[in-house]
């Protein structure tokens, strides 16, 4: 089982959910991924997602006008100073950095073109615990409409390298690298808004579809086999837009 015990700087290590309905949204996660919930003591409603007890995802309540969403946080060893860097960057603060009690410090940014991320500092809670397999988080993917303007800020900000995917000129995708380790991708493309993609890794992409349209979510991106694995972009019923996809072990090691 791939189980973290902690990330790298860097790194996405975090997801979870804005929801209206902190019940709903975990009654329809539940059904589909399997996940069980447990609601935090003091937190407002935030709920943690568990597979097979260990953390992996979480909803919150929705909170001033921004979208229903799946939210991305990325691992800090320092969440001030990520914080400085985010505003030197380009970036802006959407939530200055806050002390969460036993769990750890983060902030909410958003990066040059606004696409809105977390900065997570761990302490108690160092993140998805489970990574990489069925139900869990499988990828992190920025979808931007300036891949140049994206590098740079994720770079000064977080020390990202590049590195290109393929030699399509229309195809502009960058795989990320922390340490020399893949950690996220970038994806430039004026088919979607620039946001930050949530994939989650499945058992079957097509019976995952059917389930998810059976408990009121609907299709954005039918079922298509990809270089890396089937997959397929949902909406959740209260619209916040994910991604599955069943990995091919071959192509990803």
């Amino acid at each position: 089982m791939p189980e973290m015990t902690s990330y790298v700087p860097g790194t996405p290590c975090w997801i979870d959910v804005a929801s209206d309905d902190l019940d709903a949204s975990a009654a329809f996660y539940g059904s589909l991924f399997g996940w069980d919930a447990t609601v935090m003591p003091d937190g407002g409603g935030y709920t943690m997602f568990l597979q097979d007890g260990k953390a992996v995802a979480a909803a919150g309540r929705h909170e001033g006008g921004g979208p229903v969403a799946w939210s991305t946080y990325i691992a800090s060893d320092d969440a001030d100073a990520t914080a400085a860097k985010v505003v030197a960057a380009g970036g802006s603060l959407l939530a200055e950095p806050f002390d969460v009690p036993g769990a750890g410090r983060m902030a909410f940014a958003a990066d040059m073109l606004g696409v809105p991320f977390g900065i997570w500092e761990a302490r108690g809670h160092i993140g998805a615990r489970i990574v990489n397999e069925p139900f869990a988080w499988a990828w992190a993917e920025l979808i931007t409409s300036d891949i140049v303007a994206s590098q740079s800020f994720y770079g000064e900000v977080f020390g990202w390298l590049p590195e290109e995917v393929g030699d399509d000129p229309g195809f502009l995708y960058r795989m990320q690298k922390v340490d020399g380790r893949v950690v996220a991708g970038i994806f430039e493309t004026d088919a979607m808004p620039p946001i930050w993609g949530v994939y989650v890794a499945v058992e079957d992409t097509d019976a995952t579809v059917a389930q998810a349209v059976e408990l009121g979510g609907t299709v954005l991106r039918s079922a298509e086999d990809t270089a890396y694995g089937r997959m397929a972009v949902l909406r959740d019923p209260a619209g916040a837009g994910f991604a599955v996809i069943r990995i091919d072990p071959e192509t990803t090691g």
